[in-house]
């Protein structure tokens, strides 16, 4: 866990987590990864003959392998088992305005292919991040994409300006958020409150990348992919997790507090995949994010295939704090078997039936 000396603005640690079965994987907040030494092991470390950079939205990864929001954190406990700068870039944990403890536990319980979580976007609230996390991250050679939240297009527009004066990388902006002006309904479901909220924020970002987050919970993500393209958008990230539920079948009552959370792990790839090759036909010159149940170089590979220019490795960091190392290792290891010069080639070459 943080030092709570050190870090008196983050918000205090809960008891979250619901074991449902065997080979659980934990929360950050509640079980942070492995310590070094423990069975996790760090992959050996393996050169390649293939370009691994790739581009987002303009900006330069290193390598096309992120991590996702609210799976990783700041970066801070993860960068005691390797260099953050191995990584092409992270998307931090998500920001809303102000301080928020989150939703009330539990709130992440274990499925068959994955976790499902309600955290409630706990955070420090942007300014705190601004101060004591971003200067830490800017120490190493990589994408910072900072990751936020609104109730109002007001607070995106106030927090895309001040994250574009600190000198993020990108803002990725969640669109899964209900949207208090209209009753609740989440940005992410109505392609006239996604282009509100994107418009809003590309007019507060400055020079800087604008990533709308499209959520898997809607009839046809290409409608909402239009919308915020039409308004904007310098590039798409895809899939945030579905909506799920779990009952204890001895209490009746569902694992969750709040009943329902999001889906995330093995389960969702196969809908990732889907979705970023419908939105990628529907906008090919759209850069996208892929993200969704990525554990291995192949999860990767299919997303890149698909059409998305970089993945995001997100609840496999729960059970292997090196993942987005094999993740990175493994794609480039495919690449080069095919014989392609570099890594970029594989977005969007599925070749459909």
């Amino acid at each position: 866990m943080p030092d709570r000396k050190k870090f008196v603005y983050l918000p205090k640690a809960k008891n979250d987590f619901v074991v449902i079965g065997r080979g659980a994987a934990g929360s950050p907040e509640q079980e942070p990864p492995r310590a070094p030494g423990s069975r996790v092991v760090r992959p050996k470390k393996r050169s390649f003959a293939v370009d691994q950079s790739v581009t987002l939205a303009g900006v330069r990864l290193k390598n096309p392998v992120v991590v996702a929001s609210g799976t990783f954190g700041f970066g801070r406990e993860y960068g005691e088992f390797y260099d953050l700068s191995e990584l092409g870039g992270i998307c931090c944990k998500g920001l809303t305005l102000h301080r928020r403890e989150g939703n009330p536990p539990p709130r992440i319980a274990e499925t068959p292919m994955g976790i499902l979580n309600s955290v409630g976007l706990q955070n420090p609230g942007v300014d705190a991040f601004i101060a004591h996390e971003l200067p830490e991250l800017r120490r190493h050679d990589l994408a910072v994409i900072a990751n936020i939240s609104g109730n109002t297009p007001e607070e995106y527009g106030i927090m895309c300006e001040k994250l574009s004066d600190a000198g993020v990388d990108l803002i990725e902006v969640n669109i899964s958020c209900p949207n208090v002006k209209a009753g609740g309904l989440a940005y992410g479901t109505r392609p006239e409150l996604a282009a509100e909220v994107t418009s809003v924020a590309k007019a507060h970002a400055g020079k800087t990348p604008v990533m709308v987050k499209l959520s898997p919970n809607v009839t046809d993500i290409t409608e909402i992919a239009r919308a915020v393209a039409g308004a904007g958008a310098d590039a798409l990230s895809l899939i945030n997790t579905l909506r799920g539920m779990r009952i204890d079948v001895n209490t009746r009552r569902p694992i969750l507090k709040m009943n329902t959370g999001g889906l995330s792990g093995p389960a969702v790839l196969p809908v990732a995949v889907r979705m970023v090759w419908e939105v990628h036909n529907a906008l090919p010159g759209m850069p996208i994010l892929g993200m969704g149940g990525v554990a291995k170089g192949e999860d990767a590979a299919q997303l890149m295939l698909a059409g998305a220019s970089a993945v995001a490795v997100g609840t496999a960091c729960f059970a292997d704090p090196y993942a987005p190392i094999r993740v990175r290792d493994g794609l480039a290891e495919i690449a080069q078997r095919q014989g392609l010069d570099k890594v970029s080639a594989l977005t969007g070459a599925v070749k459909p039936w």
